[in-house]
């Protein structure tokens, strides 16, 4: 299995983050991912996709993703750039849905309490490491399985269905 390596500018939030506030219900008219992107994390944050550049992350504090059930909400955080999203705890629909489009998702609170907005990190998914490039420190997590990685590398699940 090959390394899978991200590298991005930290984007921090608080806890209990809701599909809501990463997509607003408003605009599930529309269907075009990219059009979409244009809105994501809008109701918490107006400027986030202005600073978010492809390749960042979002780092959260406890239950990142709670709310509904839709899929639209990790898909929109993949669309608009980023790269990964770590936080202390993920609503399980929201893990679930994440790794099925292909969006990595790490439980690290040692991550979420050390990382500040805009420091650069890199996380190696294979080592289950997260490096603050920013602060010289690393962090920790859980290792993703092989099957994990390969669904990620994939694009997502129906992409690792049709290979």
């Amino acid at each position: 299995m090959s390394d899978i390596k991200l590298k991005g500018k930290v984007h921090k939030y608080g806890s209990n983050v809701n599909t809501d506030e990463i997509i607003p219900a408003r605009y599930l008219n529309l269907s075009d991912l990219e059009t979409l992107a244009k809105y994501c994390m809008e109701d918490i944050d107006k400027d986030f996709v202005k600073r978010v550049k492809t390749g960042d992350i979002i780092v959260a504090q406890n239950n990142f993703g709670c709310g509904s059930s839709r899929e639209h909400a990790p898909a929109v955080i993949k669309a608009v750039g980023v790269s990964a999203v770590i936080a202390n705890s993920f609503a399980r629909i929201f893990f679930r849905n994440a790794i099925n489009i292909g969006l990595p998702i790490l439980e690290c609170p040692q991550a979420v309490e050390a990382l500040s907005n805009g420091d650069e990190v890199e996380i190696d998914l294979d080592a289950g490491e997260i490096k603050n490039i920013s602060k010289n420190e690393i962090y920790k997590t859980q290792k993703f399985p092989d099957f994990m990685q390969k669904i990620i590398k994939a694009g997502g699940l129906l992409g690792y269905i049709k290979k």
